[in-house]
């Protein structure tokens, strides 16, 4: 049976041309559905497939001599690329110093981010690993400091439409039901957050979104690895920071429109295709300010297993 995703419930089809194969077996080492096997020098179809194929494309990008070709769940042939020179790619310490140049931006320049970078942030964005293939992660771009700005809008007068859930008597009565943690930041996070979200814009100041010239709200859909839309929308921020652009994650609009007729209506307002487990907001723009020194993090633990 097939695993399915909001682009296709069908398996891909494995395509051999055997005369071309000379039994190496890269393609069954990196196969791990079961569907190819060596038999008689040659690469075959197994019979004994768990899945059946989901359109990875791992043995047809590892074959050196074109043997094998996947036709379905989005992909063909025609998708292989030529993988760059290890001479042209950065190394650690590059990275590492694009990571740590990096720091969350909410002053933006009056500048538009030109549509030749919206795209190089896509196209690297897309690069992102997945769950299971095809991708189910969904781009919202929302361009231009208006439009963010009647986004925000829009969005506060929707939390306006939804003060009961962070009321008194609805925070005391969910307190058994969902714990002392989810307790906690509802009440020192997710109620003020409303309170300076709606307050904050009838005084003509955007804390939502703040006004940027851009925003890419990453999410999945019903069939989505949670962890999808979060790492795409990461790899958007290194590469924007490559770009000389500032960027942003904001959290905290995703789950206030995945339940309910309200929430309903205001993803179908704003084009959002599905609820999604997991999503991100990502603002973008130039920097109207500039940092001087980065701040050292630590996670909260690191544990080895011996």
């Amino acid at each position: 049976m097939s695993i399915p995703t909001s682009r296709t419930k069908e398996n891909a089809e494995i395509k051999i041309v055997s005369e071309l194969c000379n039994g190496c077996g890269l393609c069954v080492s990196v196969c791990k559905d079961n569907s190819l096997i060596i038999r008689n020098k040659k690469v075959e179809l197994s019979n004994n497939q768990i899945f059946g194929c989901i359109g990875c494309g791992h043995c047809m990008a590892i074959c050196p001599h074109g043997v094998i070709e996947i036709h379905g769940r989005t992909l063909t042939p025609e998708n292989l690329f030529n993988l760059p020179s290890k001479e042209t790619t950065a190394d650690y310490q590059q990275i590492l110093n694009l990571l740590k140049r990096r720091r969350s931006i909410r002053e933006f320049k009056e500048k538009e981010v030109e549509e030749e970078l919206i795209q190089k942030i896509i196209d690297a964005a897309v690069t992102a690993p997945m769950g299971l293939p095809p991708s189910d992660v969904n781009l919202l771009i929302i361009k231009g400091k208006d439009k963010n700005k009647a986004f925000a809008k829009d969005f506060c007068d929707y939390l306006e439409a939804m003060k009961w859930f962070v009321s008194d008597w609805f925070l005391t009565l969910m307190k058994p039901f969902w714990g002392k943690s989810n307790d906690e930041m509802f009440k020192g996070f997710v109620k003020p957050l409303f309170k300076v979200y709606t307050e904050k814009m009838k005084e003509g100041i955007n804390v939502v979104n703040y006004d940027a010239p851009l925003s890419i709200y990453f999410y999945g859909s019903p069939y989505a690895d949670p962890a999808d839309p979060i790492v795409a929308a990461t790899y958007a921020m290194i590469t924007a920071e490559s770009l000389g652009l500032g960027t942003c994650m904001l959290g905290a609009m995703h789950p206030m429109f995945q339940n309910g007729k309200k929430a309903k209506l205001f993803r179908e307002k704003h084009g959002i295709k599905y609820p999604s487990r997991e999503g991100l907001f990502v603002i973008f723009g130039y920097p109207a300010v500039k940092y001087q020194k980065g701040i050292q993090r630590t996670f909260a633990s690191i544990t080895y297993l011996t």
